[in-house]
């Protein structure tokens, strides 16, 4: 059977969509309602407001799903052969790339038609690193800091935002404004703008911060790799902040059973948490607090963002010890 195709118009740029009608997020108990491809799109195209600023110059890793979340998915680094020549792409090394290349090609979202590409090739998740390129594609220092909690067995979000507020009153005294954000699966980030630095000191840092909050509460935190540590605690992942990885984007679908998306909250939403469901939100629910709530995450938009209002960048201090 040949595939559906239809072409549409996004701001003067022309693309060739295919399988709007294609299921991606299939009906089961926990998601009664269906959720296809067109409506992937339709999502992205109307958070394009919130969520560009998140995207410009910062190079993206896909998590493509072209059969749907129950198929199979593969990260894609490289761009596309098939990629328009008007998306912006960035040439950057690859070393230790597990597909022998000396380079990547990485796309940058800069814009509403190269987020509606993206949205066309199934790639549900967008996935960006903590520093941004120039002008000339050029890398930057980071300008962000991210400690992602990830709950372990026995645990919750709701365990995160408990260890979340001790980061955020941790964070203060180092002059470091915190802001936090759902993953959109099980655990949450807490984001802090910083004073751009080299991503050794960023890791460090990080790193120090994790291990002073697990020997503070041994039996709630832990900050090693290992996962048979994590049982009944909360990992602080502080290598998010090496150069090389990368972390789910704010607004973005995650590959789950629901539509749920990596959703900027507020404190008081952190504090007032009793079950998981209180901060697991869906494409829908998402738009709707658009309206309502605006971008929360906005303030730690870098200055190339140009969104107004920021928060200060706190001066990533020497580790903590």
């Amino acid at each position: 059977m040949e595939s559906s195709r239809v072409e549409v118009e996004v701001e003067g740029r022309r693309l060739r969509l295919t399988n709007l009608e294609k299921v991606l997020y299939p009906a089961t108990a926990e998601n009664p309602d269906p959720f296809n491809k067109g409506q992937v799109v339709d999502y992205y195209a109307r958070i394009a407001p919130l969520m560009l600023p998140h995207l410009r110059s910062r190079p993206v890793t896909f998590v493509r799903w072209p059969d749907g979340v129950t198929g199979h998915a593969f990260f894609e680094k490289n761009a596309p052969s098939h990629t328009p020549e008007w998306v912006r792409k960035v040439t950057l090394a690859a070393p230790g790339s597990t597909m022998g290349r000396d380079t990547i090609d990485y796309v940058v979202i800069e814009d509403l038609p190269t987020l509606v590409w993206a949205a066309g090739l199934a790639a549900l998740e967008l996935h960006v690193p903590q520093w941004q390129v120039d002008a000339d594609g050029h890398p930057l220092d980071p300008d962000l800091l991210v400690l992602d909690l990830d709950p372990g067995e026995g645990t919750t979000i709701v365990e995160c935002c408990a260890l979340a507020r001790r980061l955020r009153e941790r964070l203060a005294e180092d002059g470091l404004e915190a802001f936090p954000k759902t993953s959109g699966s099980k655990g949450m980030q807490v984001v802090a703008p910083i004073e751009p630095a080299p991503d050794g000191r960023t890791s460090a840092y990080a790193k120090a911060l994790a291990e002073q909050l697990e020997i503070q509460t041994p039996d709630t935190v832990v900050s090693r790799m290992a996962k048979r540590e994590r049982k009944g605690k909360i990992f602080i992942d502080w290598s998010q902040n090496n150069a090389a990885k990368t972390t789910i984007t704010a607004y973005s679908l995650r590959a789950r059973v629901r539509p749920t998306v990596s959703t900027p909250v507020s404190w008081d939403e952190v504090e007032a948490c009793r079950s998981p469901a209180d901060l697991a939100f869906t494409a829908s629910q998402v738009l709707e607090r658009m309206d309502t709530r605006g971008d929360l995450l906005a303030p730690v938009v870098a200055p190339t963002g140009n969104r107004g209002k920021q928060a200060k960048r706190g001066r990533i201090p020497e580790p903590v010890t």
